[in-house]
């Protein structure tokens, strides 16, 4: 899938993914996907809730290797 940046949120715990993920995303443009790798398993109901809460769109959530990778489209 193409991203237009990445953060790599492996190792911190909730609730520092969301809040590097919402700091990254507010220098993406609309419209732009950010690539995020989490291995916190608080992620897997964090993300999805933070998109709905702020409007962003999950497009999509994949397991890799142990790692979650989520990306993220900012409205």
């Amino acid at each position: 899938m193409k991203f237009d940046d990445t953060l790599d949120a492996v190792g911190l715990l909730c609730p520092l993914p969301v809040l590097k993920a919402r700091k990254r995303l507010m220098a993406l443009q609309s419209g732009q996907v950010l690539r995020v790798q989490a291995d916190d398993p608080a992620a897997v109901i964090d993300f999805p809730h933070f998109c709905h809460e702020q409007g962003h769109s999950l497009i999509e959530m994949v397991h890799e290797n142990g790692i979650h990778v989520y990306y993220l489209q900012k409205h």
